[in-house]
C-alpha cells in the first residue's frame, strides 16, 4: 500500500496536503486512523493523546502551520512509539529532530524549529484537521510514505481494497 496506487486508484477521493511535509522519524511509511487534534503554540493536547493506546492511529495535528514553536519534541515521540502510535502527521513545526530520527516512530512536520510550544491547556481533540486547505476528520485513513501524505475519508476507505490489506 503506497500514496500513489491509493491516489491511482481513488482519483479525487484522495486528498493530497501541499507538499510541505519533510520526514523527522525513522520510519518512512506508516498508515493508520486519524486521531486530530487542533492546537496552536501549545502542545498540551498532544500530550495527553500520546499517553493513550495508538496502535493502528495516527496522529494528525493542526497546528495551524506554525513554525515559530514546536509541539513535538523527542520526548513526545518517545511516549507516542511506546504506546504503539503508527506515526504523526503536523502541520507545524518539530524539534529535537535528530533525535526524532532515531525514535521507530512515522513523523512528518513542515520543519524543526529549536523553540517549545507553551503549554496553557489549549486547543481541542477529535476535530477537523486542517493540513494547509486539505481537511482530515477523525477516523479518515491516513497514509504517508516518501511521496507525501494522502488523506481518505473512512466511508471511501471502507469501500476499497486497500482497506483489506491495511
Amino acid at each position: 500500500m503506497n500514496t500513489t496506487d491509493i491516489c491511482d486508484a481513488l482519483g479525487t477521493q484522495a486528498f493530497v496536503p501541499p507538499p510541505h511535509f519533510h520526514h523527522f522519524g525513522a520510519r518512512r511509511q506508516f498508515s493508520g486512523e486519524a486521531v486530530t487534534v487542533k492546537c496552536f503554540e501549545d502542545s498540551s493536547r498532544v500530550k495527553e493523546l500520546i499517553t493513550t493506546p495508538g496502535r493502528g492511529k495516527v496522529l494528525v495535528v493542526d497546528a495551524g502551520g506554525s513554525t515559530r514553536c514546536a509541539v513535538w519534541g523527542d520526548q513526545s515521540g518517545q511516549t507516542a512509539a511506546q504506546n504503539g502510535w503508527e506515526g504523526v502527521v503536523i502541520y507545524g513545526a518539530v524539534r529535537d529532530a535528530a533525535r526524532n530520527a532515531e525514535i521507530e516512530l512515522g513523523l512528518v512536520a513542515l520543519r524543526a524549529v529549536p523553540r517549545k510550544s507553551d503549554r496553557q491547556g489549549r486547543g481541542s481533540a477529535g476535530v477537523i484537521a486542517d493540513l494547509g486547505g486539505v481537511t482530515c476528520q477523525p477516523g479518515d485513513r491516513v497514509v504517508v510514505d516518501e511521496d507525501g501524505v494522502v488523506i481518505v475519508r473512512a466511508a471511501v476507505w471502507g469501500e476499497t481494497d486497500f482497506a483489506a490489506k491495511a
